[in-house]
């Protein structure tokens, strides 16, 4: 599993002109689910993306993860995080999950952050979004279990 996490201030998801996801300071994670990953990668990477310490401490460390600060938790699916863009002009796709295990793994993904996390909103899979958001800092980081 991949995340691709970005501290915001504001961050929103769109589908057909309509906001169906939104969050103000938080992290705003494009999420995707290679092949061969499980509930168990899913969980591993969700255990680290809520502990992940990307906001600043009372000394302007980045000391605190947004569990710490009760910020929000916009998910968004993402398989195009998985590309394989080491030849050529045009990325493959072939690390990715299919998707009905990519659904199936984000819908797991989610459904573990909304036990664990107050304020998770989230994209819709296989849907054209359109996402906007304030990165704050700029603060962007990648996580990978299992890197391949």
């Amino acid at each position: 599993m991949i995340a691709l996490l970005q501290r915001v201030t504001s961050a929103s998801v769109a589908v057909d002109g309509a906001i169906i996801g939104a969050i103000d300071a938080g992290l705003m994670v494009l999420v995707c689910a290679e092949r061969n990953d499980t509930e168990k990668e899913a969980e591993a990477l969700l255990t680290k993306l809520l502990g992940y310490r990307v906001f600043a401490d009372d000394a302007g460390k980045m000391n605190r993860s947004v569990t710490d600060t009760n910020g929000g938790l916009l998910l968004v699916p993402q398989f195009t995080l998985a590309a394989d863009t080491k030849s050529g002009t045009r990325p493959s796709f072939t690390p990715a999950a299919a998707p009905a295990d990519g659904l199936r793994l984000f819908d797991h993904f989610v459904e573990q952050a909304r036990l664990k996390h107050p304020a998770v909103q989230t994209g819709q899979f296989g849907a054209d979004m359109k996402v906007s958001l304030t990165n704050d800092g700029p603060v962007t980081f990648w996580l990978q279990t299992n890197a391949k």
